[in-house]
C-alpha cells in the first residue's frame, strides 16, 4: 500500500486513477485549421510516459470562431477528428494513461496571435483573424474590436456544437471530457457580471448567468456516454471588484453537481485585462478548499503547485483531492518519476526505460528490468 496521499489510487465516475497527479491542460498553438500535428504528437507522448495518473488534452474548440488562436486545436470537423484520432493512436500504443479533453469556446478571447508572437487580438479584417462572439458586445480590452453579443440562434448553435464534440471525442475513445469554463473563455464570460450584461434571461441575476454554462454541462453530459465522466473547470474569482467570486463559484459547482458533474477543477482569473493576482505558492488553493467545502465530488487544485512535499500537504490536509500539473511538467516531464522516488512510492514506466532508475532507487517502478 502507498504511504503518501500522492501516490493513493483513486477513481473518478468509471475511470481509475494510479496516482493523484494530473496533467492540466496546456495549449501548444502548434495546429493547422485546427488539427493536430506532430508536435502533438510528440508533446503528448511525451506526458503520456511520465508516470501521471491522467493526461488532459489542451483547450480544444468546438466552432473554429471558438479556437483562442489561428494555432489551435478543434473538434468541429471530420479532419479535425482524424487528425485527432491518428495522434491518440501513436500515444496508446505505447500508454496506457487515460486521456481527457478539455473542450472549450474562447468567446470575446479569441482570435488572437499565438503567445510567442505577442499574443494580441487579431482584427477580423487581418489574416488569422475572425469576428469573436460574446454574451454582451463588451472587449477583453477597450482597443480590442467589440464582439458581437449572441442571440438565440447564436447560443443553440454552440450549445450543440459542444454537444456534437463530445460525440466525436466518444468516437475517439477518450476517457473523460472537462468543459472549459473557466480563464475568461465564453462559458466564464457568462457567468461574471463583468462581461455579462444582458437583459434577457441569460444574464442578471446568478441564476440566470449559470444558464448558459448549465445548459452546456447539459448538452455535453446527455451527448457523452452515460459511464464516462464529464467534469467543469472553474475560475474561483475573477481577482476584480464586482466580478465573479467563490461564493458564487461555490453555488455553480452545486449545480454542477445536481446535474451528474464528476469533478471540478479549480482555477482563477483571466476574464479581467485589469485583474489584481495574489500569486505566490499555493494561491489557488484555498478556492480549492471552499469548493471540496460545498460539494461531495472530487476537487482538482492547481497552480504553482511545483514541490514534492506541497502536493502532498494539499491532499493530507483535505484541500483537494487530486493535483493539477501544468508549467511545472512542462519543465519537467518526469515530475511524478521523482516525486515517487522522494516518497519512496512507486510509479509506472514503459519497458524501454525501466534500466533507467538510480541505484538508490531501484523499487521505484512497478515493473523491473
Amino acid at each position: 500500500m502507498s504511504g503518501t496521499r500522492l501516490f493513493t489510487p483513486f477513481e473518478i465516475g468509471s475511470m481509475t486513477l494510479r496516482n493523484r497527479i494530473v496533467i492540466a491542460p496546456m495549449c501548444q498553438y502548434s495546429a493547422v485549421n485546427g488539427e493536430m500535428t506532430d508536435w502533438h504528437l510528440i508533446h503528448l507522448g511525451s506526458l503520456a510516459l511520465s508516470g501521471a495518473a491522467v493526461l488532459t488534452i489542451e483547450a480544444t474548440a468546438v466552432t473554429p470562431e471558438g479556437r483562442i488562436s489561428y494555432g489551435d486545436v478543434g473538434l468541429y470537423s471530420d479532419a479535425c477528428e482524424r487528425a485527432m484520432r491518428r495522434v491518440l493512436d501513436g500515444v496508446r500504443r505505447w500508454s496506457d494513461m487515460p486521456l481527457t479533453i478539455q473542450l472549450g469556446h474562447a468567446g470575446r478571447k479569441a482570435s488572437t496571435e499565438v503567445p510567442w508572437k505577442g499574443g494580441h487580438q487579431i482584427t477580423p479584417d487581418a489574416e488569422g483573424g475572425w469576428k469573436t462572439v460574446a454574451p454582451s458586445a463588451i472587449p477583453f480590452r477597450d482597443v480590442y474590436d467589440h464582439p458581437d453579443a449572441l442571440d438565440r440562434a447564436g447560443l443553440a448553435r454552440i450549445r450543440a456544437a459542444f454537444a456534437d464534440a463530445a460525440k466525436r471525442a466518444a468516437v475517439l475513445g477518450l476517457d473523460a471530457i472537462q468543459i472549459h469554463g473557466a480563464h475568461g473563455y465564453l462559458l466564464h464570460q457568462f457567468l461574471s457580471p463583468l462581461s455579462n450584461h444582458r437583459t434577457d434571461e441569460y444574464g442578471g441575476s446568478l441564476e440566470n448567468r449559470m444558464r448558459f454554462p448549465l445548459e452546456v454541462f447539459e448538452a455535453v453530459r446527455e451527448a457523452f456516454p452515460a459511464v464516462q465522466p464529464v467534469t467543469m473547470r472553474v475560475s474561483a474569482t475573477d481577482w476584480a471588484e464586482g466580478g465573479w467570486d467563490v461564493a458564487q463559484t461555490v453555488a455553480f459547482c452545486q449545480e454542477l453537481e445536481a446535474r451528474g458533474c464528476a469533478a471540478i477543477h479549480v482555477s482563477t482569473g483571466g476574464l479581467a485585462h485589469h485583474q489584481q493576482i495574489a500569486l505566490g505558492p499555493n494561491y489557488q488553493v484555498p478556492f480549492a478548499r471552499a469548493v471540496k467545502a460545498a460539494v461531495t465530488i472530487p476537487v482538482i487544485a492547481v497552480g504553482l503547485i511545483t514541490e514534492f512535499e506541497q502536493a502532498e500537504a494539499i491532499l493530507t490536509t483535505g484541500d483537494a483531492d487530486l493535483i493539477a500539473l501544468a508549467r511545472a511538467i512542462l519543465y519537467d516531464p518526469r515530475w511524478p518519476w521523482h516525486a515517487a522516488a522522494h516518497f519512496g512510492e512507486r510509479v509506472d514506466a514503459p519497458d524501454q526505460y525501466l534500466r533507467s532508475q538510480p541505484r538508490q532507487h531501484r523499487h521505484l517502478f512497478d515493473r523491473q528490468a
